[in-house]
């Protein structure tokens, strides 16, 4: 298997999350860029990296990277990934990847074109808790799934000028912490909800605060979810079947899962991997992408995520400005 250089685009807390799980793996990131030159000195001197870019687009047209890791604002992605694709680059981007679905198409259709790879950064795709769950499902030993019920709240301080509440930054809960509940309810479910209902709170600055979710797809299996960037809620999911019951803990990086069986009321924790290892599992599914496995990557759902969560925000006629232009 060919070894890839990653470049990585910013040097915000999930960068830093990125190079520790890496290290920890016994890999590194080959260079960095970042709009601040110093920032990204300094990230570069921190993980032993040994390419700093005095101008963060060089790292575009950088012939010896292979993927670029794009961990800036949702709102900027788009530009950073057309020209990481133009430019021959395979893109891992961080969640949401775009802003809403065109957005998403339109890069899709450049990456076909360029034949390059685009993933999301999406933990829940990677992570080898939700592989051995899905392989206990094929088995049938819990039956079919029926209803899925999410919670995700955190607790951000009321100030309207940070990420989470602010508009021009692409803040509101839906694209921050919603994209997990739908990824996760998107990797149990037999297809993708086609109906879709809602209940919205804004913040102050008209971004989503606080929401509860309906979905329904073509095979009856239902969602509930309930998001909430400013009242605590665990981050927990409930996967409901004929035969029992999963509950999962911390889902986002999830390293265990209890199984309830419903005619003994026997319980089953099942384990696998580390939830330190997150972002190195991600990484590691987009070498086998690389390496002629694209499907490990599951650009399908995150199509099908983005597309939902592109319907809610319509619904409640929230936009934000590069949307407006």
């Amino acid at each position: 298997m060919k070894n890839i250089n990653l470049a990585v685009l910013g040097t915000g807390v999930i960068a830093n999350e990125m190079a520790v799980a890496l290290k920890k793996n016994g890999k590194n990131i080959y260079a960095v860029g970042n709009r601040t030159h110093e920032k990204a000195v300094i990230f570069a001197e921190k993980y032993g990296i040994g390419k700093v870019y005095a101008d963060y687009n060089e790292m575009f047209t950088d012939p010896d990277v292979d993927v670029i890791y794009i961990t800036t604002p949702h709102n900027t992605h788009l530009n950073f990934m057309k020209k990481a694709i133009e430019n021959g680059k395979h893109i891992l981007v961080e969640k949401s990847i775009t802003l809403n679905s065109d957005e998403l198409n339109e890069a899709l259709a450049l990456a076909e074109e360029k034949g390059v790879i685009v993933g999301e950064a999406m933990t829940i795709f990677h992570m080898p808790i939700y592989k051995k769950l899905r392989k206990i499902l094929e088995s049938g030993a819990l039956g079919k799934v029926n209803l899925i019920t999410m919670n995700f709240g955190s607790f951000k301080e009321y100030n309207m000028s940070n990420r989470f509440f602010n508009r021009n930054l692409a803040g509101g809960a839906m694209l921050d912490i919603g994209v997990y509940a739908l990824s996760f309810i998107r990797w149990f479910m037999d297809s993708k909800p086609d109906q879709l209902l809602s209940q919205v709170k804004q913040a102050p600055t008209k971004v989503d605060e606080q929401a509860g979710l309906l979905l329904t797809n073509a095979e009856g299996q239902m969602a509930a979810v309930m998001l909430s960037l400013h009242s605590k809620q665990p981050k927990r999911g409930m996967v409901s079947c004929e035969k029992g019951y999963i509950e999962v803990m911390e889902y986002p990086r999830a390293w265990e899962a209890k199984i309830t069986y419903t005619d003994s009321g026997k319980t089953e924790l099942i384990k696998a991997g580390e939830n330190a290892d997150a972002l190195a599992y991600e990484l590691a599914d987009m070498e086998k992408a690389i390496n002629g496995d694209p499907s490990c990557m599951h650009l399908d759902y995150t199509k099908d995520v983005m597309d939902m969560m592109t319907e809610f925000r319509k619904s409640w006629g929230f936009t934000y400005p590069e949307e407006e232009k």
